[in-house]
């Protein structure tokens, strides 16, 4: 294993003392328990929104907190889902007195932690929502959760809410948003090479240099399938028509329900994308891979796209949740309306994005 580190042990708080030191005009890092959070933090009747999950996937969560996206961001250690007492001592310093907003990717630590946290602030008097992004139509299920993962959409939720905060909207229709934007994204990865975390030191599986794995999740966990190594249009057309072929997909999120107070399951039918639809469209590396070999993936998405009648309102080229240094490929596409077209285009300002 070779990567720029001292000792395994000291990796996530020596990251995130540099995190927070380069960007100490956008916000600040709070040590036991750790999250980040925006300089200007509480804002006085705006919803704050919250998310984290374990390292690994940055710029995701803690280079998205600022103007325009997250008021905090609560990270775990390496592909660990953080405690929920981060969550919790997160939320009691950025709620400005409008209520919070926890997006959580759907990995089973995540979603466990993000409940406990939420429960605990409602007993302080805070009005906590929990959202579930759940966007991978690779899986059904897989190492980490029950249910389909949470991948590229969680970056447009944050995006898309966090702006919808700015502007005013209340938590009600805040949590409606973030849920409208979880039911139209789509998302699916694949792989040619697995990762490797600090404290294990070896890659996450074993890959021959001819294999590839598609249906890769963003923990380093293997995918659905193992095959021989295709050409990069091939690869593009197997995500594409992953994404496309996925209609009408029901499940049940476990999620905080205001007119029963309690937790309940909510039944969710995915937006089926096809002719007729615009859609923001990401093409994401999982690390390790350059920029110029994503722009030869969006070149045949676009062409596959535009065979199918859907059109590209808004692109994404670029890394924005990564597998620490994974070499390999996501493609997210998410239908947009003018609502979400609008907080997409509006101001931004983070370590991880600024428009």
């Amino acid at each position: 294993m070779k990567k720029l580190i001292n000792k395994v042990d000291d990796v996530l708080n020596e990251q995130l003392k540099g995190f927070a030191s380069a960007h100490n005009d956008l916000l600040k890092v709070n040590f036991e328990p750790t999250f980040a959070y925006r300089k200007d933090a509480p804002i006085k009747n705006k919803v704050a929104l919250i998310s984290g999950g374990g390292s690994g996937h940055e710029p995701l969560h803690n280079g998205y907190v600022g103007s325009g996206m997250l008021d905090a961001a609560c990270p775990g250690e390496i592909f660990t889902s953080p405690t929920p007492d981060q969550m919790y001592e997160a939320a009691k310093k950025v709620d400005g007195g409008a209520g919070v907003l926890f997006i959580v990717k759907n990995y089973t630590g995540d979603v466990m932690n993000f409940e406990m946290a939420a429960d605990m602030a409602r007993e302080d008097g805070i009005d906590v929502r929990n959202v579930i992004i759940d966007d991978d139509v690779a899986v059904k299920d897989s190492l980490f959760t029950a249910g389909r993962r949470g991948m590229g959409v969680t970056v447009l939720a944050e995006k898309i809410c966090g702006a919808a905060a700015d502007a005013g909207y209340d938590l009600d229709q805040i949590e409606a948003l973030c849920r409208k934007v979880n039911r139209h994204g789509k998302s699916m990865g694949m792989a040619l090479t697995a990762c490797i975390t600090p404290a294990n030191g070896t890659p996450s599986f074993d890959l021959d240099e001819n294999k590839m794995e598609i249906g890769i999740g963003i923990h380093g966990e293997p995918g659905v399938e193992r095959m021989e190594l295709k050409s990069a249009n091939e690869i593009t057309q197997m995500l594409v028509s992953g994404i496309l072929d996925d209609e009408n997909y029901t499940r049940k999120l476990h999620e905080w329900s205001s007119d029963k107070n309690d937790w309940v399951d909510v039944k969710v039918t995915d937006e089926p994308i096809g002719n007729g639809d615009r859609v923001i469209a990401m093409v994401n590396s999982m690390g390790g891979t350059p920029i110029s070999e994503l722009y030869g993936v969006y070149s045949k998405m676009e062409e596959l796209l535009e065979a199918a009648g859907i059109e590209i309102a808004r692109s994404m080229v670029g890394h924005y949740i990564t597998s620490l240094e994974m070499q390999g490929v996501s493609i997210t596409l998410l239908k947009v309306d003018n609502e979400l077209l609008k907080f997409y285009d509006a101001p931004v300002h983070t370590p991880g994005w600024h428009q």
